[in-house]
């Protein structure tokens, strides 16, 4: 099995910054797309930021120019640099990862529990 716990939300003014990571742990033998989503209340979720093992990155339109989506992939963590922070960007912000734990695997999508961002005065 996999686990990946986020952290890294919280109470921020608008224009403020937050950083989340992801971590990833379990039985990895191999990670493949890294990806942060978000769900607001009474919206459904939506991809915020996503790379994959090659390091290519897709943005939301949304947060384009003010997110920055990283991996380690030595410490198996996925970051969000978030910048100039709007009230419209408070939401649960959810880590994603596809991973194989055996060989045999095909790879197999695995969810954080979320981490909460809020953006107000």
């Amino acid at each position: 099995q996999v686990q990946l716990v986020e952290s890294g939300g919280g109470l921020v003014q608008p224009g403020g910054s937050l950083r989340l990571s992801c971590a990833a742990s379990g039985s990895i033998i191999s990670i493949g797309a890294l990806g942060w989503y978000r769900q607001a209340p009474g919206k459904e979720r939506e991809l915020v930021a996503d790379v994959n093992s090659a390091g290519s990155i897709e943005y939301a339109s949304s947060v384009k120019g003010r997110f920055t989506i990283s991996r380690d992939n030595a410490k198996n963590t996925v970051y969000l640099q978030m910048n100039s922070l709007k009230p419209e960007d408070t939401a649960l912000y959810y880590c994603r990862a596809y991973a194989r734990t055996t060989q045999f695997d095909l790879w197999t999508q695995y969810w954080g529990q979320g981490t909460q961002v809020t953006v107000s005065s």
